[in-house]
């Protein structure tokens, strides 16, 4: 981990790598050297993936696994410890949403948010964080989200968890700061993923196409992002080449946040 071009060596653990940005971040981690092991409980998409980047010469192994589970999580991490001597980099980026104000969140949606968007990272910070303290460092990246430091309508149970991943973020980088242990979060703003197309289709039949420009209208810079831009930015940040920021939160947003008016 020279440099941000050369993870050759590094030992890379994606959650919810399956598909959108996640695969994303597989694809791109993997081309720049890295042996990457990505979770996810979508095995088609995964065996799927896996496949496809092992057919590319790239160091990819597909783990099915539940995030919301701690056993199996730390399972899994033992798992890769055991197999390749270390972990380097944790990306926290499995998460669901859920569209609604507070009256229209039901319950069971609340939690199910909740169990993948929070404990999923906390399970998956919580089983790395022992391995990375014993080999003298690592390096983790949470995805977070706009929506959790601006008012979005009708995303309240999702801005509400993505807040606490920023919370979180803060206290595991302050909190492991003597053990080399960086920590910090990424806020991206709409990006052009396969589940933006499925919310577009299933609730504006018909109105596709403008409703697809009016979200990319949405963003200041004047269109969503791609996945391939957030796996660009996590390959950095990951990287020696970022070893003096920790405890950051750092927005990939076409200006949404400050350039809204």
């Amino acid at each position: 981990m020279d440099d941000v071009s050369n993870y050759k060596g590094a030992v890379v653990i994606i959650t919810g790598g399956s598909s959108g940005i996640g695969a994303a971040m597989v694809t791109a981690f993997a081309k720049v050297g890295a042996c990457v092991n990505f979770l996810d409980t979508d095995e088609e998409a995964g065996l799927s993936l896996a496949e496809s980047c092992k057919s590319n010469q790239l160091d990819v192994s597909f783990i099915p696994c539940d995030v919301t589970q701690l056993g199996t999580f730390q399972k899994v991490v033992r798992t890769i410890r055991t197999t390749y001597g270390q972990i380097d980099v944790l990306i926290n980026n499995a998460g669901v949403a859920c569209v609604g104000n507070i009256e229209q969140t039901k319950e069971e949606d609340f939690q199910k948010l909740v169990d993948v968007n929070i404990k999923g990272v906390y399970h998956g910070m919580l089983s790395v964080i022992p391995h990375m303290k014993e080999q003298g460092g690592g390096v983790i990246l949470n995805v977070g989200s706009i929506a959790a430091e601006v008012a979005l309508p009708d995303r309240f149970a999702y801005s509400m968890t993505k807040g606490a991943v920023h919370a979180m973020t803060y206290s595991v980088a302050r909190d492991y700061l003597s053990f080399q242990i960086r920590c910090n979060c990424i806020a991206p703003a709409r990006v052009h993923t396969p589940f933006v197309d499925g919310f577009v289709t299933k609730n504006y039949p018909g109105r596709e196409a403008e409703t697809f420009e009016a979200l990319a209208q949405s963003q200041p810079i004047g269109r969503m992002g791609t996945t391939q831009e957030i796996a660009a930015l996590a390959v950095y940040l990951c990287s020696k080449q970022a070893s003096f920021i920790t405890g950051s939160l750092i927005p990939i947003d076409g200006g949404f946040i400050r350039l809204n008016t």
